[in-house]
């Protein structure tokens, strides 16, 4: 991991959300030196105008947030817009974040608490721990690449379970059958809270829901990141257009989150995505 502070005088008054999972759209210069081309707001998110070329965007999770500046850790790889921007970055040098949003929502009820990360979320899931102490018991499930990258939270009580040498873009992940195994109580005193590669998350979600049958809010579950989402992208691209527009049609569509949320999986699912 590669921690950058990113702060400066318009950074003052940066709002928090409080919530351990908040998460920020970072825009990156096409080169180190340059700024970065940042879109204005609109009524339904963001825009840029006409003959703008949007910089390039990557979503991050806040790892501290401070007055004044945040905190970000950066998975160090190769090939990433992101990365090699952590890899090579100055002081002095500008990148543009919007506003946080958080994802986490732990019931009041809930007493316990399972966090599964991949490496690009464990800081995310550490954060949650440390913002959490004291109010529920944690237990982390993560999984990276050998022993020297394990991250564990700044706060006593919480306990690990630990993946080496398994996905991560580098071999098959066991989080979902990991998950399988897991005892996790469905009478909502336990919150799960699922983080990762988006075809892993999508399966242990299925576990979790249809498996286990848990209350929807019971668990979080987000995909991070897609491996070779080039790849990804292009088969997306090339469905039909109807299956495309159905898809939309359901993220505008009245269906509940959950509901909504089965039914692009199943498409996804009958494309092979």
């Amino acid at each position: 991991m590669i921690r950058i502070r990113l702060g400066g005088p318009d950074m003052a008054d940066y709002p928090t959300t409080g919530i351990g999972d908040e998460y920020v759209r970072v825009f990156f210069p096409d080169t180190p030196d340059e700024e970065p081309r940042l879109p204005f707001v609109t009524e339904r998110g963001w825009d840029f105008s006409e003959g703008v070329e949007p910089s390039a965007m990557r979503t991050y999770t806040i790892r501290d947030h401070r007055p004044g500046a945040v905190d970000i850790d950066f998975v160090a790889h190769p090939g990433g817009v992101a990365a090699d921007w952590a890899l090579a970055a100055q002081v002095g040098q500008a990148v543009g974040i919007n506003p946080p949003r958080g994802l986490y929502d732990r019931p009041r009820v809930a007493r316990h608490q399972v966090l599964i990360a991949d490496e690009p979320a464990l800081p995310a899931a550490l954060r949650v721990a440390e913002l959490t102490a004291g109010e529920v018991s944690t237990h982390v499930v993560a999984e990276v690449r050998s022993p020297e990258h394990r991250l564990e939270a700044a706060v006593d009580g919480v306990t690990y379970s630990w993946l080496y040498g398994s996905g991560n873009g580098v071999a098959p992940t066991h989080l979902p059958e990991v998950t399988r195994r897991l005892t996790l109580a469905c009478d909502g005193g336990t919150y799960v809270w699922v983080a990762g590669e988006s075809r892993a998350t999508r399966e242990i979600r299925t576990h979790l829901r249809h498996g286990l049958g848990l209350p929807a809010d019971s668990y979080k579950v987000v995909g991070y990141w897609t491996d070779r989402a080039e790849e990804w992208t292009q088969r997306y691209e090339s469905l039909d257009a109807g299956v495309r527009q159905r898809i939309e049609d359901l993220y505008d569509g009245d269906l509940d989150a959950e509901q909504m949320i089965d039914e692009v999986h199943a498409i996804y699912a009958s494309a092979g995505l």
